[in-house]
């Protein structure tokens, strides 16, 4: 199963448009009311790579195969959402398979678009969803806590898990999500073995409106400025302007974005925000048959690397031919490579950089 970002937020804040976008389609609902999304959408979207282009020009391959980024589009939340309210068990529920929150949030005013809080404040909705998102966690963690106290009582050496659940969850008592404790700690362990959700990556998503682009407004700033306290990640967004985009050639976009004075892609810039909030970096292949992304977690060796191709290789693995994108693009044959000594051999022990490309030996 690919490693999914679930996009949430409040009802009618665009997830829905952003999701269509997204994918380029219109599997998504996209309607001027509360909860027209029920059941999650679900698309796999390409990870923008310039790199794979080059590659295959280089190799003379003609198919290019990309790495993907799974977006999940869940139903809108509502305030009482962990006690059910609207389709707040949905909600919840759908968030808690996914591996890390995209939370859409509106910057813009427009009286013809409904919002379920009476008007725009993406502050008060982040805390609106965040504090749902507690809440749920304070339910899961309290019947941990009380089934540790017990086990405890038998096996004292769980008293250390059992203070780390406390702390954990006096943290969330006072509005401070278990993503905020250090990856290694105990109580960031306990918070995935408990699957909470406020334990999951967030990035923040400010929709903002067409006069927005290029300089944040006032509904805008405070969520990047939010980000920036908590460790976390902010991109602006104008979801009307890329579902537009979405629907044009290469050539009509970019021309279109011209016009608007932007210069690169929001969508590009989401799912590549969304890419590195799942701790993923990329590996590429390149031959004849086809240039390859090939998404693994950061930190991952070179066998287990080789095993996303196949089973066999990690199994059979004998070595790592590599060398960076940077020297190939630059020097562009393997011959010149190796004259200039950039041809590396690495074994089980190396660790992956991004932008290696790789050759694997290995035994059949």
């Amino acid at each position: 199963m690919a490693l999914s970002c679930g996009i949430v937020g409040l009802p009618n804040v665009g997830k829905s448009t952003i999701f269509n976008a997204l994918t380029r389609s219109a599997q998504a609902l996209a309607a001027n009311y509360p909860f027209a999304t029920i059941e999650p959408n679900i698309g796999e979207v390409p990870v923008p790579d310039d790199r794979l282009k080059v590659l295959a020009e280089i190799v003379h391959s003609d198919r290019i195969v990309h790495a993907t980024t799974r977006f999940v589009d869940i139903a809108g939340l509502v305030r009482g959402a962990s006690s059910g309210a609207g389709l707040g068990n949905a909600f919840l529920s759908h968030i808690r398979e996914t591996d890390a929150i995209a939370m859409v949030v509106r910057a813009f005013v427009d009286a013809d678009v409904i919002h379920v809080e009476g008007e725009a404040d993406p502050l008060r909705d982040i805390e609106i969803v965040n504090i749902e998102m507690a809440l749920a966690d304070l339910a899961s963690l309290g019947k941990r806590v009380e089934r540790l106290e017990r086990e405890a009582r038998v096996n004292p050496k769980l008293r250390p898990t059992v203070e780390a659940a406390k702390r954990l969850r006096a943290a969330l008592e006072n509005g401070t999500p278990a993503r905020s404790f250090p990856k290694d700690s105990e109580e960031a362990a306990l918070a995935r073995e408990s699957f909470l959700l406020t334990v999951k990556p967030m990035l923040y998503v400010a929709n903002i409106d067409e006069d927005q682009i290029g300089s944040l407004g006032p509904l805008a700033q405070p969520v990047f400025d939010l980000a920036k306290r908590e460790g976390s990640r902010a991109i602006a967004f104008c979801g009307k302007i890329e579902a537009e985009l979405a629907g044009m050639s290469e050539e009509e976009a970019k021309n279109f974005r011209g016009e608007l004075g932007i210069s690169s892609s929001g969508l590009d810039q989401l799912i590549l925000s969304a890419y590195g909030l799942l701790g993923l970096m990329t590996f590429l292949t390149a031959g004849e048959q086809e240039v390859r992304a090939w998404p693994i977690d950061i930190g991952t060796k070179a066998p287990q690397a080789a095993g996303k191709i196949h089973s066999d290789i990690e199994r059979g693995f004998i070595r790592a031919e590599i060398v960076s994108y940077g020297d190939y693009a630059r020097l562009r044959t393997m011959e010149a490579l190796r004259s200039a000594g950039l041809l590396r051999s690495e074994g089980k022990d190396y660790v992956m950089q991004e932008g290696d490309v790789v050759n694997f030996r290995f035994n059949v």
